[in-house]
């Protein structure tokens, strides 16, 4: 068994680009899933609440839960050990299972450690090795090892093995295994072999299903049965120009048989591509790389358009090798056309793209809503074909946020305004949220029109730590109006004086 530890925070660490030593936990709905050596010297555990982890740690860095990132990074440690031993079996990011090729290296601790040399080559340090009959045994014997080293359990001691491990280690198992170590704790059982001696009626009629496969795995009787995993099909594509290639015409034109075979390959397999990655190399190194995601699937048309988007302005020298790297592989099936035809939305999409090809990928945008106090912070722009990312939640409670209904028009750049009460001086609101006079007239293009009803404050009070003044910063508040002529008006009572924010219809 090989066991690389928190991979799980390893990866999200990777992802937001933050110092390996960085004290760092991942959250699942509030709840520590994963949490590294750095956060666990500060009293950080798995199990533990969003706010009990940071009162522990305030320096700890909160990351995602994401299984498919987990997956993904995994990868290439499967690719290392598979490469010396095939056969080998995912179990979950972080822990592979692979039959000792002990006969071949000499002995299990010879195969062992060409293993952790190769991972630490693939840039995994910290890698764990446990050897026994069965893999539950294996497993243990990995936690128990250090770093780069092996831990190995003679045939046939797995029971003894066993019997001394506390029986936290059942933790590992999720949700259910800490409730059955909670519960064992309370009958007074310590260790997995307090388990392992209780009658297996008893532990059936107490523990359920659950508690009998434990005591089963605490006794060492599981089967190391071994699912190998196929190894998935190389679906990366390259074009290398010589000598290289400074126009991004030329390239296109050059990469253009490349992606088709890309889109060809996948095809065969019933399978299309909604994420790509195109990198591009000049005098040997990286010069440019990005994943760009597709709303349906790309074609080979599509592929060369991103190309086309991507190089100019981050390629500086001549480009020697275009690489397309299928980031998002799905079912080909789950794309097909209706039985009558294509979707308007298809169409759409196809237009879409088109007009992209025209104008550039971020002349065209789509409004995407996202949680925030003011109609102007609640949506984001995202280029079509984009997935939105860093979004803030519309769940979550957002006080001072104007109720329903929405206004139609949001104006990018609000114009200024003015409010006035019936003796014509200009309402404010005070520190604590008062108004100063009741809104009798507002000027609107100029011209002055009187109030036939209103309604607020709404009061907030956003990113005055920043210390700047503009929109979105500072005390303001929100107020409803509506004219004589009946059409209503969102505006603005901020430090610079009131503004119009947006229109309803």
């Amino acid at each position: 068994m090989v066991w690389c530890p928190d991979w799980s925070v390893v990866a999200a660490l990777e992802e937001a680009a933050l110092p390996a030593l960085t004290p760092a936990a991942v959250l699942r709905a509030g709840v520590v899933q994963v949490c590294n050596a750095a956060a666990r010297e500060e009293g950080v555990r798995r199990g533990q609440r969003r706010r009990d982890a940071q009162f522990r740690c305030p320096d700890l860095a909160l990351l995602p839960d994401n299984p498919e990132r987990d997956a993904r990074s995994f990868e290439p440690v499967l690719e290392a050990v598979e490469e010396l031993s095939p056969g080998v079996a995912a179990l979950r990011p972080g822990l592979v299972a692979v039959r000792a090729p002990d006969r071949y290296y000499g002995s299990e601790t010879n195969a062992a450690a060409v293993v952790a040399e190769t991972l630490v080559r693939a840039g995994v340090w910290d890698c764990r090795l446990g050897v026994a009959d069965d893999l539950f045994t294996a497993e243990q014997a990995a936690r128990t090892a250090a770093v780069q080293d092996c831990a190995v359990v003679d045939p046939g001691g797995a029971p003894g093995f066993l019997a001394g491990l506390p029986v936290e280690v059942l933790e590992a198992d999720g949700p259910q295994g800490r409730g059955c170590v909670d519960l064992l704790r309370r009958l007074g059982l310590r260790t997995l072999g307090d388990l392992a001696a209780l009658p297996a009626d008893a532990v059936q009629h107490r523990f359920g299903r659950y508690g009998t496969d434990v005591r089963r795995r605490a006794r060492g009787e599981t089967p190391a049965y071994v699912t190998p995993r196929t190894p998935p099909p190389d679906l990366d594509a390259e074009v290398a120009f010589e000598p290289p290639l400074d126009s991004v015409e030329t390239i296109c034109l050059s990469a253009r048989r490349t992606a088709e075979q890309l889109v060809a390959a996948l095809a065969e397999r019933q399978l299309v591509v909604t994420g790509v990655r195109i990198e591009a190399e000049s005098d040997g190194t990286l010069c440019s790389a990005r994943t760009w995601l597709h709303p349906r699937f790309f074609s080979a048309r599509d592929v060369l358009d991103r190309v086309r988007w991507q190089l100019p302005g981050a390629v500086h020298a001549p480009v020697e090798r275009v690489r397309f790297v299928p980031e998002v592989v799905e079912p080909a099936a789950d794309h097909a056309e209706g039985l009558w035809g294509g979707t308007g939305e298809e169409m759409v999409a196809r237009g879409v793209a088109r007009v992209q090809a025209m104008i550039g990928f971020d002349a065209v945008t789509r409004p995407v809503l996202q949680g925030g106090r003011g109609p102007a912070d609640r949506q984001q722009a995202v280029p079509w074909g984009e997935r939105p990312t860093g979004l803030r939640p519309v769940d979550r409670p957002w006080p001072g946020q104007v109720p329903g209904p929405a206004p139609a028009c949001v104006f990018a750049d609000p114009p200024a305004s003015e409010v006035c009460d019936a003796e014509g001086r200009v309402v404010a609101v005070t520190e604590r949220g008062a108004v100063t006079g009741e809104p009798s007239r507002f000027r609107l293009d100029g011209t002055w029109q009187p109030v036939a009803a209103w309604a607020g404050p709404w009061p907030v009070d956003e990113s005055w730590w920043t210390g700047g003044t503009g929109r979105g910063q500072g005390r303001c508040s929100r107020f409803q109006l509506v004219g004589v002529d009946g059409r209503a008006w969102l505006l603005r009572c901020g430090p610079s004086g009131w503004s119009l924010e947006a229109g309803y219809d």
